[in-house]
């Protein structure tokens, strides 16, 4: 087991070296300009998208709110507890200033990757599917270095989602339960692969009803429990955006010396809680019946911001507003610069402290099963983002399905032999191997974005209904799943509208 961490440790430091941070936020800022911030112009948009219908009857495929509910049940998870309370042990108060500037440019990097999943999405045993992948070997104009990168992207998938995020899940909602009610790890872990186990069984359908009543339910429970806190805390409230600010910027004579930290672990932290450019999200979009890519984007764009603003920000509220945290003076947490929480080991603890602290023991058991919810419905995320991964690979193949289905349950178990100072070294290598490949590729598929966002914005500006036709932008649609919006289009007399500039008749 030594080796192991020796070697997890060894291989997150190689991933996630800060030249990534500064990939990942280049990359959101250069989608940010080259889509002139649709991700703050479009959120009237993001709002509208979110409650339409498609009208593709030929298809299993999710709806929109179903698939939106899908992706934050996968976002929300430990990143947003966990996660956010050690960027601030790392990092001060400050990381969580730039968690909030990595969702808002990051946001970008969601739409986008969502478009491109939507855009490109096929058929597989009568339900929609689709992801990076099969934009990287579709979309990428040489077609083995395509294919190349999307062999990549799946071996990330099998290392992230496949294994090592859930082994993740399992071992910090074992820890949770275990704190909160004494409850053997063993216990907890069986009792997860069971709950998860039915609802995966039962397919991409299952998930998608199962996620579009939890995700709302917890984030407005968790968002409540801040509102309480925030109420308690009345009074502390003015000097906690003091020192979120003042930290992020190094004003704060205290954390001066570690602004670098809050830059780092705020942008780290935030792109591993809110997904955005690893890949995750277009798994689970491109099963949505929408009529136009860009309005799956918009909404995936909107999951983000109720990841990062909403979710993460209650976590770190309460922790601060509590005073229920220490902060690290040299980035491992041997010496502490700030230990307001003596004794109380950084990550979940600091926010199961904040409730005790707050509310009393209750709120550390709420917490627990909260958590525990969250974690189940990230766990439902990553079981279809393996599955569609493995119908890229080997096609369909119902026996391969079920297969993963089971291994993926397995990997679940892992994560309660794991101990908890390995487990974010593990999570990290799993985000950061997708991270890297398809941020790298969504970059080389700019040009086709920007098409695609554009034909979505003439329809808007001739005051129609986005429809998407993928010839009108170069893509062939060899499954024809977007027939019954091409032949909407034809019936409107899209092809002979001049506004929207087809060339096709």
């Amino acid at each position: 087991m030594e080796l192991f961490v020796t070697v997890m440790n060894a291989v997150n430091d190689i991933i996630w070296h800060p030249v990534m941070c500064v990939f990942l936020m280049c990359a959101a800022i250069w989608f940010t300009v080259r889509l002139r911030g649709i991700q703050v112009r479009r959120f009237k948009d993001m709002v509208k998208c979110l409650v339409e219908k498609g009208d593709n009857k030929k298809d299993t495929g999710l709806s929109a709110f179903q698939a939106f509910a899908t992706t934050v049940g996968g976002r929300v998870g430990t990143g947003n507890i966990a996660g956010t309370a050690t960027a601030i042990f790392m990092g001060g108060p400050g990381a969580l200033f730039w968690m909030w500037v990595t969702a808002i440019l990051g946001a970008s990097t969601g739409i986008v990757e969502c478009i491109l999943g939507q855009a490109y999405k096929t058929r597989n045993l009568g339900e929609l599917t689709g992801g990076p992948a099969y934009y990287m070997s579709n979309g990428i104009k040489n077609k083995k270095f395509g294919r190349a990168l999307a062999v990549l992207f799946c071996i990330a998938v099998f290392i992230g989602p496949g294994f090592l995020l859930p082994a993740m899940q399992t071992q910090t909602a074992a820890t949770a339960i275990k704190g909160a009610f004494g409850i053997p790890f063993i216990v907890v872990g069986i009792a997860m692969v069971i709950i998860v186990g039915v609802v995966t069984m039962g397919g991409i359908k299952r998930i998608g009803r199962v996620a579009e009543v939890l995700a709302p339910i917890m984030c407005g429970i968790y968002f409540f429990i801040t509102i309480v806190i925030f109420v308690m805390n009345y009074k502390e409230i003015p000097g906690m955006f003091g020192s979120i600010f003042a930290s992020a910027f190094g004003k704060n004579a205290v954390f001066g010396g570690i602004v670098g930290s809050a830059v780092a672990w705020g942008i780290k932290r935030g792109f591993f809680s809110n997904d955005a450019g690893n890949g995750m999200s277009p798994l689970i979009s491109a099963t949505t019946d929408t009529s136009h890519p860009v309005k799956q984007g918009l909404v995936q764009g909107l999951s983000v911001y109720i990841d990062t603003l909403l979710v993460c920000s209650c976590t770190g509220f309460c922790i601060l507003l509590a005073g229920t945290y220490n902060v690290a003076a040299d980035g491992t947490g041997a010496v502490l610069l700030v230990e307001q929480a003596p004794g109380i080991q950084y990550g979940i603890s600091f926010m199961q402290e904040a409730l005790r602290v707050s509310i009393g023991k209750a709120g550390a058991m709420f917490l627990a099963v909260m958590l525990f919810i969250f974690i189940f419905t990230t766990m439902l995320s990553y079981s279809y983002q393996l599955e569609s991964t493995c119908r890229y690979l080997w096609g369909e193949n119902k026996v391969v399905v079920t297969i993963v289905r089971i291994l993926f349950l397995v990997f679940c178990l892992f994560g309660i032999l794991i101990d908890g100072d390995t487990i974010w070294p593990m999570g990290d290598i799993g985000v950061g191997c997708m991270l890297w490949v398809n941020t790298f590729s969504i970059l080389l598929l700019t040009p086709q974005v920007i098409r695609i966002v554009k034909d979505y914005e003439n329809q808007k500006k001739a005051g129609l209904d986005p429809l998407f036709d993928p010839e009108t932008v170069g893509i062939q649609d060899e499954a024809n799943v977007w027939g019954t919006y091409v032949e909407k289009k034809k019936n409107r007399g899209d092809y002979e509208n001049p506004d929207l500039g087809y060339n096709k008749k």
